[in-house]
């Protein structure tokens, strides 16, 4: 079955377009709804969502389309990804739902979904809900007294810092630290702050004023100048990028230098190894993740799995092989002893225990490895596959055989826009910029 309606993290697009209408969306909570039903207790599922606009509408429309298959709704609002994943294990949910569209801009939203497990579903899980959508079998309706209920959930914030509290090492505070934290305006606007406070931090927030439409925003994860441009002018130790629904982190040290995933990842591992906790002996990463990471995880002693890029994916490999850490490039650090899913606050609270310890600058604990050369490109989609033309495959062959051993490239559709990434990395930075150029510029002559 081609899948329609989800991609590498949900159902992502426009808002008020499909699929992001309120018509479809409610035939998704139907669906869901029906597949989640199982035995005769009284099931329930969480929602939250982020701060864009557009929640408004899909909100409610969710919420009807579960209640009417009779199962109750808790709505927690305004709430990070992870917190969604963690209620709804805690709240013995039958399914946990996150509208949001992550990083993308406030046009844009979509649905996460949770099984009772905290996990996000599987591919075949996804297939069996988008086939029931299209056949219409998710509409069987409850009768009217056996109709669901729903209510707001007033606590949810404070159980969720609780929660990210608890996983920071004990014995250690944030006193001292000075802490820039821009959340993006999106669903950590509150929460986020609140956490770094209340540990010690002096914190300097910003992207806190969310209004609608400024979801990632020149701000956030995706635009980290802001950041780095407050942490010099506060003269701040540490700056910590969330994203509109707070599953990813990047961070700028104190000279407002940026601090990607790859390097936290590296990190942790070592942190991890040193104090004897990380399991798998190793992590597990994406295809996307610097060849300068495998290179130094090698030199002490770890591994590194690559999967497909989407840190369900991640997580996949994670539970099957027994690892206890993995994530991506982009910031989705995913962290199996404290949660199901990326959880941007709860990677950020472990790098700060790390500079903590060390007791010196972020600048210095934080870059563990010098990262290859890495250049990516996207090239808009319009309806051809360029993937399958004979000129790109061409031009791609070419261009591996050119870099050998001391690189590699990497063209990927992305899941959640309609654009063919194109990424290279290798010991020479002028190769790999030819390399690039060269390949887009094919991928584009043959797509116009």
């Amino acid at each position: 079955m081609t899948r329609k309606l989800f991609g590498t993290d949900g159902i992502r697009g426009t808002a008020n377009s499909e699929p992001m209408t309120a018509e479809t969306v409610l035939k998704v909570g139907m669906a869901a709804a029906a597949h989640f039903t199982r035995g005769d207790h009284r099931h329930r599922v969480v929602i939250g969502k982020d701060t864009r606009l557009s929640g408004y509408m899909l909100e409610p429309a969710l919420t009807a389309g579960f209640v009417s298959m009779g199962m109750d709704v808790i709505l927690v609002g305004p709430m990070p990804t992870p917190a969604v994943a963690m209620l709804t294990r805690s709240l013995r949910a039958d399914i946990g739902v996150m509208i949001s569209a992550s990083h993308n801009p406030y046009e844009d939203n979509g649905i996460k979904f949770f099984g009772p497990d905290g996990f996000k579903l599987s591919d075949a899980v996804e297939a069996e809900i988008e086939a029931s959508v299209e056949k219409g079998n998710g509409e069987h309706f409850a009768p009217s007294a056996k109709l669901g209920r729903a209510k707001r959930l007033d606590d949810a914030r404070g159980r969720y810092t609780e929660y990210v509290k608890q996983t920071f090492p004990r014995g250690l505070t944030l006193e001292g630290l000075k802490i820039v934290i821009d959340c993006a305006h999106g669903a950590s606007y509150k929460v986020a702050p609140e956490v770094l406070w209340e540990l010690g931090a002096d914190v300097i927030p910003i992207g806190v004023n969310p209004d609608g439409f400024n979801i990632n925003k020149d701000c956030g994860s995706t635009a980290t100048e802001a950041l780095a441009s407050q942490v010099v002018a506060h003269g701040a130790d540490i700056g910590i990028a969330l994203d509109g629904d707070a599953d990813r982190v990047l961070f700028a040290d104190e000279h407002g230098a940026l601090i990607d995933g790859d390097q936290v990842l590296g990190l942790v591992a070592r942190s991890w190894q040193q104090r004897e906790i990380l399991q798998g002996g190793g992590i597990v990463a994406t295809v996307m993740s610097n060849l300068g990471l495998e290179r130094y995880l090698d030199d002490v002693g770890l591994g590194m799995e690559r999967t497909q890029v989407g840190d369900r994916y991640v997580v996949e490999t994670m539970r099957e092989k027994g690892f206890n850490l993995g994530g991506e490039q982009s910031g989705h650090i995913i962290m199996s002893d404290y949660g199901t899913t990326g959880d941007g606050l709860i990677a950020a609270l472990q790098v700060l225990a790390v500079i903590v310890e060390a007791g010196k600058p972020a600048s210095q604990v934080c870059r563990v490895f010098d990262p290859y050369p890495q250049l990516l490109q996207n090239v808009p989609l319009n309806g051809v596959d360029p993937l399958q033309q004979k000129a790109v495959k061409n031009v791609i062959a070419e261009s591996e055989k050119t870099l050998g051993k001391s690189g590699r490239i990497l063209i990927r559709k992305s899941g959640t826009e309609p654009l063919v990434r194109v990424m290279a990395e290798g010991e020479d930075e002028a190769m790999i910029g030819s390399i690039v150029d060269n390949i887009v510029s094919v991928i584009e002559q043959e797509t116009r």
